[in-house]
Formats: structure tokens, C-alpha cells, sequence
């Protein structure tokens, strides 16, 4: 906690470390002393911005170990409004009852509050749509949240309105369906086309060592090393040339694991990343030099991944009936299809 003789000026704060402070992590012992306004995750991110300082210099580190009698100075944003409010927000309904809500999320909708997207999200439009049947379900930030899309993937989501059905759909998704009906199928469009008809991914996933914010395959045995299996189908070949050398390939994907980029990461990982991964696929953004100059230029203006969940299927957790929805490939990525079509 800081000392007693902390002050706070017009958008500023400092704070003094006492004898019990000392020895603790710069971002932690921040988060405590600012909670609940600021959360530890925005402070780390207010010091890698440069808002900290200790005695007129700029503190960039948030492991940083604070020393007793040290004085810090923190410029404070306004603060972020912990709970999401309702937006009327559209969205494409494929289901819905007293339990549960099915959507075909469009790319570029963000599903949940997080730094740098505290508005217009998926959940600020369920609590509009929904009102206070999501109360209270899944935590205030995440209220009915029992899986996710990356914010530039699009398709089928189910969402839960009622604890019963949050509580049994979470389990379903924690236990990736091994012991029941949940099944999920992506369509991939990627770089190159595997050899093989179909196969198996499995190498496990975790953090990348480059950035946090993104994965990698990692050896099994490291401590953040994650079990992950995709099973991969071709569906179209895309280009001239015998199987495995041509320019592109339609991929269906799908999950018997549910990591983070998991598609993406195990995709890019055989040599095949999506088209348009700004992440993943980066290696091979030169190949649209192969493309005729007007599908050349729908692909380096592409602006997502191009990834999307056409399927997803479940035992409802109210009736226990089979629920199977699909959602067609949206425009974005068919016109891409329709330009590799006509190679």
C-alpha cells in the first residue's frame, strides 16, 4: 500500500512506498493502491506508456521491485467504466430462447470488454438485446460468455441466458465436447494446399516468446505448453499443378481442442497459414506476386484472417435436444473464392 503521505494533484497521483511495499512489484503494488478504478493489466500498460515516474525519471517497467521511501508520480486517464453498458448493436440471430442465444458474429466485432475495447462489443449488444436476463452470468464483463471468435473471425457463437445453461454450456466447451455432442467446423482459406486430403494436427500451443498476446507451438514438457489437435480437410484446390503445389486451398478445420488461434497457429505451422493473418502469415505475403493483378489486390487489401465458423452443434443444456447450426461463408471471404476459382 503506499505511505500515508500519498497526495494527488489534477490528473495525477503520487505515492509513497512504506516499509511493507518494499520488495514488490512495481504494477502490483499500484493495482492495490488504485483499486478498484484501474485494474493491474491498465497499469502495466499505463507504464509501458511512459505515465510513471520516480523522481523525474520514466519508469518502463512494470516487474520493476519497489524500495521503501520511494516516491512515485503516475499520470491518471480518466478511468474506464468497469461494468459494459447496453449499445444497440445489430446482430444476425440464428436462435434464441428462455436459456440461450445463437448468433452468426460478423468479423470485426470484438466479443467482450477489454483494454482499448471498452464499447461496441458483442457483449454491450446481448446486454442490449437481452437486458437483465444476462445478469450475473459469467462475470460483469463476460455475461453469458461460454466460448469465443477472435474479433476478425466470423460465425456461429452460442451465448447463455440462464446460469443452468451457462454453467452446463461452459462445461461442454471445457471438456471440447470429448463426452458429449459439441461439435465445431471452421473453413479455412490458406496459403499452398496440404498433400494429404486430411490429417491431424497435434502439437501443443503456448505463448509465444516474442509476444504474449499470441501463440506458438512449444515442446510439451514447458510449463505453459497446452494439448492441441486439429483435424484438417481439403476442400478446394486453387490454382495449376499437382496436389500440395498449388497456390491456395479451401481447409475445413475442425477442433477437438479449443486454445487460443489454434487453427491459425497449427495451419501456419504445416506451411499453411491463413490468407490475411497479420500475425501468423506474414511469411508469405509475397505470394500474391503469383496472382493476377485484380485478385492480387483483393488479397493485400484483405483485412482480416480469412476465417470462419460455419458449424457448430450441441445438446441444448434445458431440452437435452441436438442443435446443429450453420452459417454460410460471408461475402468477404467468398469473393476471395470466387477470384482463386478462376485460376
Amino acid at each position: 500500500m503506499s505511505g500515508p503521505d500519498s497526495e494527488a494533484g489534477a490528473g495525477w497521483k503520487e505515492l509513497r512506498a512504506d516499509e511493507g511495499s518494499a520488495g514488490k512489484r512495481l504494477d502490483q503494488w499500484l493495482a492495490t493502491a488504485l483499486a478498484p478504478e484501474f485494474s493491474r493489466s491498465r497499469i502495466q500498460a499505463l507504464i509501458r506508456e511512459g505515465a510513471v515516474t520516480l523522481d523525474g525519471r520514466v519508469v518502463s517497467e512494470p516487474k520493476r521491485k519497489v524500495s521503501m521511501d520511494e516516491t512515485y508520480r503516475i499520470i491518471l486517464p480518466e478511468p474506464e467504466t468497469p461494468e459494459p453498458q447496453g449499445e444497440d448493436i445489430p446482430l444476425e440471430i440464428l436462435y434464441e430462447d428462455d436459456a440461450l442465444i445463437v448468433i452468426n458474429k460478423p468479423a470485426g466485432l470484438v466479443v467482450h470488454p477489454g483494454p482499448g475495447n471498452w464499447t461496441g462489443t458483442l457483449v454491450n449488444a446481448l446486454i442490449h438485446h437481452c437486458g437483465e436476463s444476462l445478469s450475473g452470468i459469467g462475470g460483469v464483463r463476460r455475461p453469458g460468455i461460454v466460448h469465443r471468435l477472435d474479433r476478425d473471425t466470423s460465425g456461429v457463437m452460442v451465448v447463455a441466458k440462464s446460469d443452468h445453461a451457462h454453467r452446463l454450456l461452459a462445461a461442454a466447451f471445457a471438456d471440447h465436447g470429448r463426452d458429449g455432442d459439441l461439435e465445431r467446423a471452421y473453413v479455412a482459406l490458406v496459403w499452398g494446399a496440404p498433400h494429404r486430403a486430411s490429417g491431424t494436427i497435434d502439437v501443443p500451443l503456448g505463448r509465444s516468446s516474442s509476444d504474449r498476446t499470441l501463440r506458438s507451438v512449444v515442446p510439451a514438457g514447458r510449463s505453459d505448453a497446452r494439448h492441441a489437435v486439429t483435424h484438417f480437410t481439403v476442400l478446394e484446390r486453387y490454382g495449376p499443378g499437382n496436389p500440395g503445389e498449388q497456390i491456395a486451398s479451401l481447409v475445413e478445420c475442425r477442433l477437438e481442442t479449443g486454445r487460443t488461434h489454434q487453427i491459425r497457429v497449427h495451419m501456419a505451422h504445416i506451411g499453411h497459414p491463413l490468407l490475411g493473418d497479420p500475425d501468423y502469415g506474414r511469411a508469405f505475403r509475397t505470394k500474391v506476386n503469383r496472382l493476377p493483378p485484380e485478385l492480387a489486390q483483393k488479397v493485400a487489401t484483405f483485412p482480416r484472417q480469412a476465417l470462419h465458423a460455419r458449424l457448430l452443434a450441441f445438446r441444448h443444456p434445458e431440452t437435452g435436444r441436438l442443435m446443429h447450426f450453420e452459417a454460410p461463408i460471408p461475402d468477404d471471404m467468398r469473393e476471395l473464392l470466387d477470384g482463386f476459382a478462376s485460376l
